[in-house]
């Protein structure tokens, strides 16, 4: 029986659980106070607020960070960037990144190359991994800053962030990292791992959008990219998105490791399955994945038609063989990884959620299988 719509596109963006509504709606209709203000109204909202941090900073160990909440992971990530390279710059102008960073972490680089900083764009092997001693070698006197992230959006690749920030500390380096899609879904100690800014949000584990956060070591300096009242100590004015904040808490309160075995079950399972598919194959690592990605290139096909076709089957999923823009031209992260150009049209990445089900994979296996045979037949690329 064909279930009804299955929705496989969750490193997009996720269905808000019951829950965070019900948490979130309290603060739309009584505890609706600006947390500046200095009446009970405020007081209340200023406690909200103040729980919702510890919830959140608990999550990764935060003892010696502050959090400024953000609207989400393109502000966070351009705060880290550019706060820290304005703040900085006349102990140095160097950055070092990856090549396969979100879009919004290198195009913040490339903004401040025009405004006069060098960045240093680290190649990455066949499965997606910055090589340690290359990150190194890379180093300069005048290096303020490395910004990796921890687990590719694309591909699922999980950095070794423990000791990426190793090295940085051993360097007296700011590490950043964009852990957007790998919050609550991987253990992350902001200590332990030399961490001294981290890139979270709320959208990617069944929170609203429109809210994230930047913890930043209280030792680093670095300005606000944001000008106003003062409010988020300082680094980020504006009113504070309570209702926002309070459901991003709920959200990662409810996250916990059965619900991300449950996830690497059915990522194994999808995996195993569509690899018994002639011509195709998995982009990123077996092992060091991220625990809902799962990422797939198959040979002589056009990965949007796949899309297409997958909806019409009820099935949601995303193509990796085109970038943000609509170009038909190769993704960024899929040429870092030298995929040969006979792959490279044919990729759609399936990015699982806890509401998915054995049943959903087991159709998806069949539907992909029915689709790949009809497209190859008909592709143009095959010749």
């Amino acid at each position: 029986m064909k279930p009804d719509r299955i929705y496989m596109d969750n490193a997009a963006t996720t269905r808000v659980d019951p829950d965070v509504v019900k948490a979130m709606t309290l603060h739309f209709s009584e505890g609706f106070g600006n947390s500046s203000s200095l009446h009970s109204f405020g007081s209340d909202a200023g406690r909200a607020l103040s729980k919702s941090r510890e919830t959140i900073s608990r999550r990764v160990k935060a003892r010696d960070h502050r959090l400024v909440f953000t609207s989400g992971g393109t502000e966070s990530n351009n705060l880290a960037l550019k706060g820290i390279a304005f703040a900085n710059r006349k102990r140095g102008k160097h950055i070092i990144t990856s090549s396969i960073e979100h879009d919004c972490v290198l195009n913040s680089c490339k903004w401040l190359e025009k405004q006069g900083f060098d960045v240093t764009y680290l190649p990455v092997d066949s499965e997606g991994f910055v090589d340690l001693g290359g990150l190194e070698n890379a180093i300069r006197r005048d290096t303020i800053l490395v910004s990796i992230m921890h687990a590719n959006n694309e591909i699922g690749t999980m950095e070794p962030i423990g000791e990426i920030g190793r090295i940085c500390s051993d360097h007296d380096v700011w590490f950043h990292t964009d852990a957007c899609q790998s919050f609550t879904k991987a253990e992350i100690n902001l200590e332990k791992q030399n961490i001294d800014l981290l890139t979270i949000n709320s959208h990617k584990i069944c929170g609203p959008k429109g809210v994230g956060g930047l913890f930043i070591r209280r030792d680093v300096a670095i300005d606000p990219i944001m000008h106003g009242g003062g409010q988020g100590s300082g680094l980020r004015s504006g009113t504070v998105n309570i209702p926002g904040i309070v459901g991003f808490a709920k959200a990662v309160e409810i996250m916990n490791d059965s619900r991300v075995e449950h996830m690497t079950r059915l990522r194994d399972m999808l995996i195993k399955g569509v690899l018994d598919i002639d011509g195709s194959r998995l982009n990123g690592p077996m092992r060091k994945r991220l625990c809902n990605n799962a990422h797939f290139s198959f040979r002589h096909i056009e990965g949007e038609s796949l899309i297409v076709r997958l909806d019409l089957k009820g099935i949601a999923a995303s193509t990796g063989s085109a970038c943000s823009s609509g170009s038909l031209e190769p993704g960024h992260v899929l040429t870092a990884i030298g995929l040969e150009p006979e792959y490279t049209n044919g990729s759609v990445r399936m990015s699982l959620g806890r509401e998915n089900t054995k049943d959903e994979i087991g159709y998806a296996l069949e539907a992909l299988n029915e689709s790949v045979d009809i497209l190859r037949r008909i592709s143009p690329f095959k010749n």
